[in-house]
Order: structure tokens, then C-alpha cells, then sequence
């Protein structure tokens, strides 16, 4: 997997703790890129940490059923996704806006008591997301491309689907993952999918749902 200038190809080029950026309706995904506004006194140190050191930040969501830990900061999920900051500008403000390119997805081992006002985690990556493509993915693309213009049309949104065509299956996946306007648990599922072929899977089922949703609603809006 390649992010930004640098390749990482085994687990051993992945820290074992990574500064924590949880942030709830996130999605990043390998390969995916993610704008972020940063503003908040800790994550400003965070990222200055992150661009002193490995430029790597782990993005996590908080647990979806809302628990804190006694500090009052939220609980996380298990699994989140390392992105490295391959864009940074400062607004004048105070403000850094920057991007995460996707680098791997991991699992939380364990969380470490730090002095820093930031969280860090000692992680272990999925290794498999540092692999390169295979030509063959066994996603279903036509119906994962049908559902998703569905959708769009439906909601009155748009796409470049000439560039969408043309895209790598996971490159397409992926980033109809992360454009998705879907709830964070619904976000959690596709980023936890074991492979591929259940990502692809995962998102027309969620669309769908979602499609058929809003069809009651205008049905019931009639009544």
C-alpha cells in the first residue's frame, strides 16, 4: 500500500501505538482520502505529534452505544484505520485542515495511559490491507454500480461516473464506502467487512435498505 511518498508493505512498517483521532460518522478506508478540519487545542498537538514522527493517526469512531469511561471520554470501537497526513495547511486561525490518505485498518490491543492529552493505542494492523490488488476481486460491479445511481438519483445527488467506470474495484469500493452518507453504524460494518467482495456486499444491502426506506416515507407522505 502506498500513501502519500512512503510504500508500507508488511506489518512491521506500521507503528505498534498510534496517537487516536476518534471521531463519530467517520469513515476512512485504505486507499480512501479524508478531509479533516482540526481545531480542538489536543488534536493540534496531536498532528503535530503525527507530523514529527510517523505522519500516521489512527481514525476510530466512539462505540456505537455511547458508553464513557469514567473520565467522561468515550469508549471506542475495536477497529479503526490508520491514515498518514499527506496534506497539512495552517488557516491563520489556529485551524490546520488536512488529509488522510487510508494506510490499513486495525484492531485496538490495548490503550495506553499517556501524558499527552490525546489518545494513543497499541494497535495490530490488518496486514492483508497492505497488499496490492489483485486484478480479480469477485465483487459484483454492475449491481453494485446500479444500486448506488439508484440511490443518487433518488436523493437529487450526483457523480462523475466516467471517472467511477474506470475505477480499480477497490478503489470504487472504497470510495463509495466513504461518500456514502450513512450512520455511523452502518459506516462501522463497511469498514469491519472481511474482505472485498463483502465490502461490495455490504453496501448495496445498505443501500437498498436505505432506498426502500425512503420509498415508505413518500408512500406514507401520500396517505
Amino acid at each position: 500500500m502506498q500513501a502519500g511518498n512512503t510504500h508500507y508493505r508488511k506489518g512491521s512498517d506500521i507503528p505498534k501505538v498510534v496517537p487516536i483521532f476518534p471521531l463519530g460518522g467517520a469513515l476512512l478506508l485504505p486507499g480512501g482520502r479524508l478531509p479533516l478540519n482540526i481545531f480542538e487545542p489536543r488534536y493540534l498537538e496531536m498532528t503535530d505529534a503525527a507530523m514529527r514522527e510517523s505522519r500516521l493517526i489512527g481514525m476510530i469512531q466512539p462505540r456505537l452505544d455511547g458508553a464513557l469511561r469514567e473520565d467522561g471520554e468515550p469508549e471506542l470501537c475495536q477497529v479503526g484505520c490508520i491514515g498518514r497526513v499527506t496534506s497539512l495547511a495552517e488557516t491563520g486561525d489556529g485551524r490546520y485542515l488536512m488529509a488522510l490518505q487510508g494506510v490499513c485498518r486495525f484492531r485496538i490491543s490495548a490503550e495506553r495511559g499517556s501524558r499527552t492529552p490525546y489518545r494513543q493505542c497499541e494497535i495490530l494492523p490488518f496486514v492483508s490491507d497492505l497488499v496490492e490488488e489483485r486484478s480479480e476481486s469477485g465483487i459484483n460491479r454492475p449491481a453494485l454500480l446500479k444500486t448506488f445511481r439508484a440511490y443518487l438519483d433518488a436523493n437529487g445527488l450526483s457523480a462523475d461516473w466516467e471517472s467511477v467506470s474506470r475505477a480499480a474495484d477497490t478503489t470504487l469500493v472504497n470510495a463509495l464506502s466513504m461518500m456514502a452518507p450513512f450512520g455511523a453504524a452502518e459506516k462501522q460494518a463497511l469498514l469491519e467487512a472481511a474482505d472485498l467482495r463483502t465490502r461490495a456486499e455490504t453496501l448495496i444491502a445498505i443501500t437498498e435498505m436505505a432506498l426502500a426506506r425512503d420509498q415508505d416515507d413518500f408512500s406514507s407522505s401520500l396517505q
